[in-house]
């Protein structure tokens, strides 16, 4: 089952979604609130990067089938205040009240969870109607452990082996998967906390904080680069080259005309994964010359008066106008 802190996060909330929220849609909201709040668009604003973690965290478990069910079994269960230990350590590890007292109303006994009603108690109850509550025999399962990393950008977008130290002071290696996202936790099955009775180890709960790279961002499966242009190359079009991840380049066709902001698309030279592979989004600024020689402002002023006597901002006061 997924890490104990999910009963305190409402990841629905996070993103702004409701709980029947589409894969598109979640898709959507999250980029929409991961451009809006990444770091590299708000410099030292912490509360930003606070909020661009917790976005990242919410989408790295609602994006994910088998994680969102887990999650939202886990939070119907949890409903209502019963909170659990840490870790999993079998029946006695919480009092019967705490952790079922949500799930019956007190009048009646009226179930109110979801799910069926065997596959939740089934791991607590024993015996046929009226036999009471008898406790689970045999050996306990260990506490899962949680831990946290830093990975460079890099070595989360390809994925690589590393080696960290173990709850017990005991190194362990882990293998890290390539497209692993900032806020994203790893479970790493039998490393947590040894059963005291022979039964089965705990698990380790790894979370992986990303670190920003100088270049390039992530936009869920796809890179962000920003690339300046020339004015000349914007306007008339060129073929410029442009950086990748890998760290070789590939050659980009601008259009005639290309405004700044406008953004390429170059198929395939984003993250991989397991969920497949993104693209590198190419974002053109147009780079304005600090400094002009005389033949230089001589042809940029001879060029000024033959264009057309268009207000290039007319349209912005018309549609202003127009709101009213």
């Amino acid at each position: 089952m997924a890490s104990q802190d999910w009963l305190e996060k409402d990841f629905y909330q996070v993103l702004g979604v409701s709980k029947d929220a589409s894969d598109a849609e979640l898709k959507k909201v999250y980029r929409r609130l991961a451009r809006e709040n990444h770091p590299d668009q708000n410099p030292g604003d912490s509360k930003a990067e606070q909020r661009f973690k917790e976005i990242s965290e919410a989408y790295s478990v609602l994006s994910d089938p088998e994680s969102r069910r887990e999650y939202d079994q886990l939070r119907a269960l949890g409903a209502g205040g019963a909170r659990f230990t840490a870790g999993g350590g079998g029946p006695d590890s919480a009092s019967f009240e705490d952790l079922l007292g949500d799930l019956f109303s007190g009048r009646g006994g009226a179930y109110r969870g979801g799910g069926d009603f065997d596959d939740i108690l089934g791991g607590f109850m024993r015996g046929n109607a009226g036999a009471g509550y008898r406790p689970q025999r045999g050996p306990r399962r260990g506490r899962d452990y949680t831990a946290s990393t830093t990975l460079d950008f890099g070595t989360a977008i390809n994925g690589e082996t590393v080696r960290l130290q173990g709850p017990a002071g005991k190194p362990i290696n882990v293998k890290i998967p390539a497209g692993v996202a900032d806020g994203q936790k790893i479970k790493l099955r039998g490393k947590g906390e040894p059963s005291p009775d022979g039964g089965e180890s705990g698990d380790l709960v790894l979370t992986v904080t990303v670190r920003p790279h100088p270049v390039f961002t992530r936009d869920g499966l796809n890179l962000r680069v920003v690339v300046p242009v020339a004015f000349t190359e914007a306007a008339l079009g060129a073929t410029i080259e442009v950086p990748t991840l890998a760290g070789d380049a590939v050659k980009v066709k601008v259009p005639a005309g290309t405004p700044s902001g406008r953004v390429l698309r170059v198929k395939g030279k984003g993250v991989t994964s397991a969920k497949g592979t993104g693209d590198l989004l190419v974002e053109l600024q147009i780079a304005v010359p600090s400094r002009l020689d005389g033949k230089a402002k001589d042809a940029l002023e001879a060029f000024a008066a033959v264009m057309p006597s268009e207000d290039p901002r007319r349209d912005l006061f018309d549609r202003i106008q127009g709101a009213r």
